[in-house]
C-alpha cells in the first residue's frame, strides 16, 4: 500500500484549504460560455457543477451549453475570420502567440492551482504543465512563419511554360474538443497551431474540468481579437456532438478516448471534414537484459504514476526479460509503495485523486477484472484506508503480476495509476506480444546499447518511442499515434499542415 498521511490533517482541514485557494483563484461562481470576445448564458439558461475531486465539493457552475450555443460559437468564429483574421500576416500572429506565452506566464501559480483544484493533479505536476502551455505557444508562435509554399519544377509535355506554386491557406473555423487530464496544455495543443496557421477556433474543454480554460479566456481577452477563441462548456452529447456536426466547421480536432475518436470520424465523414485524432493508448515499456536497474524503474515509475495514470500514452504494460525480472519487480513494487497519496495542493504528494468517483470506480472494475483472472496484485489495488483521504476519488498505487495478455484488463486503457507486467525471454514472441493490442500511441525502450534501443523502435508500433526517459513532450517532437490511436500530428512544425490546406496555382507563361 501507498504512503498516504503526507500532511497529518483531518478530511475538514484539506477542504478548509481547498475552498479558501478557490476563493482566492477563481473569479466567477458561475461561469459563461466565451463567444465572440462575450461572456453569455447558455442558450436554454442551465448550468451543471465542475467538482473537486479532492474534497467532492463544488468549485462552480459552467454553462450546459447546447446546439445553439455551438451555432453562435461558430458564426462568431466565421464572423471573426472574414472580418479580420483570414488576412493577418504571420508575423502578426507571431506577435499574438507570444503575448499570450506572456500572460501565461506572469499568472502561472493561478493557472496550476486552479488546475490541481479541478482536476487533481498535484501541485508540481500542474507547475510543469503550465510551463508547458507558454513553451508551446512560444514554439507555435515562430512556427507561424513556416506556413510556407512551394515551386513546383515542370516539364515540356504540352510545350509551355508554366509556373507552378503552392499556398498553404487556413480552413477557417476549427472546432476542437479537449480532454480532461492535461485541461489547459490540452487545450493549447489545439489553439496554439489553429491560430498559428491563421483560423479560428469555437474549442469545448471537457466537462469535469472547464476552469482552467476558461479563466484562460479572460485572461486574454484583450489580447484576442473578439471571436478568434470561442469556449462553449458542456457535456458530449448536448455541445460535443452538435460541434462534430456542424456544416460551417471546416476542420476537426479531437483528444479522447478512442470510442468518441470513431465516433467524431463518422460524423466528420457525412461532410468530408477533415479531422486529427489523438486516441487512446495501452502502451508498452520493454526493459532488456542489459537495461540499468535504477534507471528502469526511474522510468517506469514515470511512465506509469505521472498524473495518476491519467495520460493517453502511459506506459502501463512492461515487459521486463527474465533474468532480471524479480530484481526488477522487487525495486519497482518497493518504489511505487513510497509514493504519497494526499492532497495535491501539498508540495509533497506524489498522487493527487482521480478527476471523480466515476473514474476512480472504473480503475477499481479493471483491478477487480485482473484479480477475477487469478493475477497477483503486488502492490496497491485498493482505495486508500486514509480517513482524511476519504472524501476524494483517490486510487492506489496498483502494480499487477502474471496476468493474461488477453484479459480486458490489460487489452483496454485503465487511465489510471495501474501496472501490469510481463517476462520475457524471446526477443520476437515478446514484440509481437507487445503489440497485441488496438492502440499503437506511444511506448518505451530501457537499454544500454543504442543499437537495441533503435532496433526495438523500429519494431514497436507506436507513434512515439521513449529511450530511457518516458512522458517528455517537447515542443517540436510530434506526437500522435499509431491503429486505433488516432490519425494526425501535434505540437510540431508539421501540425502547422494539419491546420491548412494546399492550394496549387498553376500560371501559364506564354512562349518566350
Amino acid at each position: 500500500m501507498g504512503a498516504t498521511d503526507n500532511s497529518s490533517t483531518t478530511v475538514d482541514e484539506i477542504k478548509q484549504r481547498h475552498e479558501s485557494t478557490a476563493s482566492d483563484v477563481l473569479t466567477e461562481d458561475t461561469y459563461g460560455h466565451y463567444i465572440g470576445g462575450e461572456w453569455v448564458d447558455a442558450d436554454n439558461g442551465e448550468t451543471f457543477s465542475t467538482v473537486d475531486p479532492t474534497t467532492g465539493s463544488e468549485l462552480a457552475q459552467a454553462q450546459a451549453g447546447t446546439a445553439a450555443d455551438i451555432d453562435r460559437a461558430v458564426a462568431a468564429a466565421r464572423e471573426a475570420f472574414e472580418r479580420e483574421f483570414a488576412d493577418t500576416h504571420p508575423d502578426e500572429r507571431q506577435r499574438l502567440l507570444t503575448d499570450i506565452a506572456e500572460i501565461v506566464e506572469e499568472n502561472h501559480q493561478r493557472l496550476a492551482t486552479i488546475e490541481v483544484l479541478d482536476n487533481g493533479k498535484p501541485i508540481e505536476e500542474a507547475m510543469g504543465d503550465i510551463a508547458l502551455v507558454a513553451d508551446f505557444f512560444r514554439y507555435f508562435a515562430g512556427a507561424a512563419r513556416t506556413a510556407t509554399g512551394e515551386q513546383v519544377p515542370t516539364g515540356d509535355l504540352f510545350d509551355r511554360d508554366k509556373h507552378i506554386s503552392t499556398l498553404h491557406e487556413p480552413y477557417g473555423v476549427v472546432g476542437q474538443i479537449t480532454p480532461w487530464n492535461f485541461p489547459l496544455l490540452m487545450a493549447t495543443w489545439k489553439l496554439a497551431p489553429a491560430l498559428a496557421a491563421g483560423n479560428c477556433t469555437v474549442l469545448k474543454p471537457s466537462e469535469e474540468t472547464p476552469l482552467s480554460v476558461l479563466e484562460f479566456c479572460k485572461l486574454v481577452d484583450s489580447t484576442v481579437p473578439d471571436g478568434v477563441i470561442n469556449v462553449v462548456t458542456g457535456y458530449g452529447e448536448e455541445a460535443g456532438e452538435p460541434l462534430t456536426t456542424h456544416d460551417d466547421v471546416d476542420k476537426l480536432a479531437f483528444t479522447g478516448s478512442t470510442a468518441v475518436g470513431k465516433d467524431i470520424a463518422h460524423n466528420a465523414a457525412d461532410s468530408v471534414t477533415p479531422t486529427t485524432l489523438e486516441l487512446g493508448g495501452k502502451s508498452p515499456v520493454i526493459i532488456h537484459e542489459d537495461a540499468d536497474l535504477e534507471q528502469a524503474v526511474e522510468t517506469c515509475m514515470m511512465a506509469i504514476f505521472f498524473n495518476t495514470g491519467e495520460c493517453c500514452a502511459a506506459g502501463s504494460r512492461i515487459f521486463v526479460h527474465e533474468n532480471i525480472k524479480d530484481d526488477f519487480l522487487e525495486a519497482f513494487a518497493g518504489a511505487a509503495e513510497t509514493l504519497q497519496m494526499g492532497d495535491p495542493l501539498l508540495e509533497e504528494t506524489d498522487l493527487g485523486p482521480k478527476v471523480s468517483q466515476e473514474q476512480a470506480e472504473r480503475t477499481m472494475e479493471y483491478i477487480q477484472l485482473a484479480r477475477d483472472d487469478d493475477a497477483d496484485v503486488v502492490v496497491g489495488g485498493d482505495t486508500p484506508d486514509d480517513d482524511a483521504l476519504a472524501e476524494g476519488a483517490f486510487v492506489e498505487p496498483t502494480v499487477i503480476d502474471n496476468i493474461d495478455h488477453d484479459n480486458d484488463a490489460v487489452q483496454e486503457e485503465i487511465f489510471g495509476p495501474v501496472e501490469e507486467i510481463f517476462t520475457w525471454s524471446e526477443y520476437d514472441e515478446m514484440i509481437e506480444q507487445a503489440n497485441d493490442v488496438d492502440y499503437g500511441l506511444a511506448s518505451g525502450v530501457i537499454t544500454s546499447n543504442i543499437n537495441k534501443a533503435y532496433d526495438t523502435a523500429e519494431d514497436l508500433e507506436a507513434g512515439v518511442v521513449w529511450v530511457n526517459h518516458y512522458n517528455d513532450v517537447s515542443p517540436g517532437m510530434p506526437f500522435g499515434g499509431y491503429k486505433q490511436s488516432g490519425n494526425g500530428r501535434e505540437n510540431a512544425m508539421e501540425t502547422i499542415r494539419e491546420y491548412t490546406q494546399t492550394k496549387s496555382i498553376s500560371v501559364n507563361l506564354g512562349p518566350r
